[in-house]
Protein backbone atom coordinates (compact mmCIF):
# COMPACT_ATOMS: atom_id res chain seq x y z
CA UNK A 1 0.00 0.00 0.00
CA UNK A 2 1.45 3.20 -0.75
CA UNK A 3 0.80 6.07 1.42
CA UNK A 4 1.02 9.57 0.07
CA UNK A 5 1.15 12.95 2.38
CA UNK A 6 -1.35 15.65 1.76
CA UNK A 7 0.22 18.74 2.08
CA UNK A 8 -2.21 22.12 2.67
CA UNK A 9 -0.42 25.54 2.27
CA UNK A 10 2.61 23.96 1.78
CA UNK A 11 2.84 22.32 4.89
CA UNK A 12 2.65 18.48 5.37
CA UNK A 13 -1.44 17.78 7.20
CA UNK A 14 -0.67 15.13 9.71
CA UNK A 15 -2.68 12.33 10.39
CA UNK A 16 -5.29 13.65 13.27
CA UNK A 17 -4.39 10.53 15.33
CA UNK A 18 -0.63 11.17 15.79
CA UNK A 19 -1.15 14.60 16.74
CA UNK A 20 0.78 15.54 20.04
CA UNK A 21 0.16 18.46 22.60
CA UNK A 22 3.34 19.67 21.22
CA UNK A 23 1.78 20.17 17.67
CA UNK A 24 -0.52 22.51 19.13
CA UNK A 25 2.80 24.70 21.77
CA UNK A 26 4.91 26.76 21.14
CA UNK A 27 6.95 28.64 23.98
CA UNK A 28 8.77 31.63 22.50
CA UNK A 29 6.81 34.48 22.97
CA UNK A 30 7.17 34.52 26.55
CA UNK A 31 11.04 35.49 25.64
CA UNK A 32 12.30 38.56 24.71
CA UNK A 33 13.24 39.20 21.36
CA UNK A 34 16.95 40.39 20.77
CA UNK A 35 16.62 44.66 19.62
CA UNK A 36 20.06 45.52 19.48
CA UNK A 37 20.07 45.43 15.56
CA UNK A 38 20.21 48.27 13.31
CA UNK A 39 16.35 48.88 13.21
CA UNK A 40 15.77 47.91 17.36
CA UNK A 41 13.20 45.44 16.96
CA UNK A 42 12.63 42.18 17.05
CA UNK A 43 9.62 39.73 15.12
CA UNK A 44 8.92 36.05 16.68
CA UNK A 45 6.19 34.65 14.50
CA UNK A 46 4.03 32.04 15.92
CA UNK A 47 2.88 30.78 12.47
CA UNK A 48 2.51 27.46 11.13
CA UNK A 49 6.57 26.97 10.67
CA UNK A 50 6.79 26.65 14.53
CA UNK A 51 3.23 25.77 15.13
CA UNK A 52 2.15 22.69 13.08
CA UNK A 53 -1.34 22.52 14.15
CA UNK A 54 -2.19 25.89 13.11
CA UNK A 55 -2.14 24.49 9.49
CA UNK A 56 -5.61 25.41 7.90
CA UNK A 57 -6.98 27.24 10.99
CA UNK A 58 -6.11 30.56 9.65
CA UNK A 59 -4.75 32.16 12.57
CA UNK A 60 -1.21 33.39 13.98
CA UNK A 61 0.72 35.52 16.16
CA UNK A 62 3.89 37.33 16.67
CA UNK A 63 5.65 39.12 19.48
CA UNK A 64 7.41 42.47 18.68
CA UNK A 65 9.99 43.51 21.00
CA UNK A 66 11.16 47.60 19.93
CA UNK A 67 14.02 49.26 21.99
CA UNK A 68 13.36 52.89 22.94
CA UNK A 69 12.82 54.65 19.71
CA UNK A 70 12.96 51.56 17.80
CA UNK A 71 10.91 50.52 14.53
CA UNK A 72 9.70 47.78 12.81
CA UNK A 73 10.40 48.62 9.21
CA UNK A 74 7.70 49.28 6.42
CA UNK A 75 6.29 45.94 5.43
CA UNK A 76 3.44 44.18 4.22
CA UNK A 77 1.69 40.65 4.86
CA UNK A 78 0.42 39.26 1.60
CA UNK A 79 -1.82 36.61 3.38
CA UNK A 80 -2.79 38.59 6.03
CA UNK A 81 -4.54 41.52 8.20
CA UNK A 82 -3.00 42.39 11.48
CA UNK A 83 -4.70 43.82 14.72
CA UNK A 84 -1.44 44.95 17.22
CA UNK A 85 -2.16 45.32 20.65
CA UNK A 86 0.26 47.12 22.74
CA UNK A 87 1.21 45.28 25.80
CA UNK A 88 4.18 47.75 27.28
CA UNK A 89 5.35 51.21 25.99
CA UNK A 90 3.92 54.01 23.44
CA UNK A 91 4.16 52.94 19.72
CA UNK A 92 3.54 55.70 16.53
CA UNK A 93 2.12 53.16 14.03
CA UNK A 94 0.63 53.58 10.50
CA UNK A 95 -0.39 52.32 7.69
CA UNK A 96 -0.43 53.37 3.63
CA UNK A 97 -3.68 53.05 1.49
CA UNK A 98 -3.40 51.94 -1.83
CA UNK A 99 -3.23 54.49 -5.10
CA UNK A 100 -4.38 56.81 -5.90
CA UNK A 101 -4.58 58.47 -2.65
CA UNK A 102 -1.46 56.38 -0.68
CA UNK A 103 -2.81 58.58 2.47
CA UNK A 104 -1.15 57.86 5.47
CA UNK A 105 -3.54 56.68 8.68
CA UNK A 106 -1.40 56.62 11.78
CA UNK A 107 -2.08 56.92 15.60
CA UNK A 108 0.11 57.09 18.82
CA UNK A 109 -0.78 53.97 20.24
CA UNK A 110 -0.12 53.46 24.63
CA UNK A 111 -0.51 50.54 26.76
CA UNK A 112 -3.80 48.25 26.20
CA UNK A 113 -4.67 50.20 22.56
CA UNK A 114 -5.08 48.17 19.58
CA UNK A 115 -4.44 48.86 15.77
CA UNK A 116 -5.67 47.02 12.50
CA UNK A 117 -3.43 47.08 9.60
CA UNK A 118 -5.54 45.61 6.59
CA UNK A 119 -4.08 42.81 4.20
CA UNK A 120 -1.30 44.11 2.14
CA UNK A 121 -1.13 47.34 3.02
CA UNK A 122 2.50 48.94 3.70
CA UNK A 123 2.18 49.83 7.80
CA UNK A 124 4.97 50.34 10.56
CA UNK A 125 5.03 50.43 14.11
CA UNK A 126 7.97 53.12 16.03
CA UNK A 127 8.48 53.11 19.44
CA UNK A 128 8.58 57.25 20.25
CA UNK A 129 8.85 55.90 24.23
CA UNK A 130 12.38 56.77 26.27
CA UNK A 131 11.44 52.72 27.42
CA UNK A 132 11.21 49.71 25.77
CA UNK A 133 7.82 48.53 24.31
CA UNK A 134 6.05 45.45 23.31
CA UNK A 135 3.18 44.48 21.39
CA UNK A 136 1.41 41.26 20.48
CA UNK A 137 0.37 40.80 16.36
CA UNK A 138 -2.51 38.58 15.68
CA UNK A 139 -2.92 37.82 11.88
CA UNK A 140 -5.76 36.23 9.92
CA UNK A 141 -3.56 33.37 8.16
CA UNK A 142 -1.37 30.64 9.49
CA UNK A 143 1.04 31.76 7.25
CA UNK A 144 1.25 35.36 6.50
CA UNK A 145 4.14 36.22 5.29
CA UNK A 146 6.39 39.43 5.30
CA UNK A 147 7.73 41.90 3.23
CA UNK A 148 10.11 44.46 4.53
CA UNK A 149 9.85 47.00 1.90
CA UNK A 150 13.75 48.69 1.88
CA UNK A 151 14.87 45.59 1.91
CA UNK A 152 13.22 43.62 -1.03
CA UNK A 153 13.75 46.67 -2.94
CA UNK A 154 17.24 47.43 -2.41
CA UNK A 155 18.56 44.62 -1.14
CA UNK A 156 17.12 42.13 -3.53
CA UNK A 157 19.35 39.05 -4.62
CA UNK A 158 20.10 39.54 -7.39
CA UNK A 159 19.90 43.42 -6.99
CA UNK A 160 17.15 45.39 -9.18
CA UNK A 161 18.48 47.13 -12.15
CA UNK A 162 19.97 50.84 -11.06
CA UNK A 163 18.24 52.14 -14.10
CA UNK A 164 14.76 51.03 -12.69
CA UNK A 165 15.11 51.83 -9.41
CA UNK A 166 16.57 55.93 -10.83
CA UNK A 167 13.50 55.59 -12.45
CA UNK A 168 11.30 54.67 -9.99
CA UNK A 169 12.41 56.55 -6.97
CA UNK A 170 13.70 59.70 -9.20
CA UNK A 171 17.01 60.07 -7.78
CA UNK A 172 20.48 59.61 -9.21
CA UNK A 173 22.34 56.72 -9.94
CA UNK A 174 24.71 56.86 -6.32
CA UNK A 175 21.69 56.90 -4.51
CA UNK A 176 20.50 53.68 -5.82
CA UNK A 177 23.84 52.04 -5.58
CA UNK A 178 24.21 53.70 -1.66
CA UNK A 179 21.27 52.62 -1.01
CA UNK A 180 21.81 48.93 -2.23
CA UNK A 181 25.29 48.52 -0.60
CA UNK A 182 23.38 48.91 2.89
CA UNK A 183 23.21 46.16 4.91
CA UNK A 184 19.51 45.69 5.33
CA UNK A 185 18.50 44.16 8.49
CA UNK A 186 15.86 41.32 9.09
CA UNK A 187 14.33 42.00 12.14
CA UNK A 188 12.46 38.42 12.41
CA UNK A 189 13.44 35.01 14.26
CA UNK A 190 12.43 31.88 12.17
Amino acid sequence: MIRRQLFVNGKVCKDPKLATPNDFFFSGLRLPGNTSNKVGSMVTPANVAQIPGLNTLGVSLARVDYAPYGLNPPHIHPRATEILTVLEGTLYVGFVTSNPENRLISKVLYKGDVYVFPQGLIHFQLNVGTTKAVAIAALSSQNPGVITIAKAVFGSKPAISTEVLTKSFQVDKNMVQYLQSQFWTDNHTY
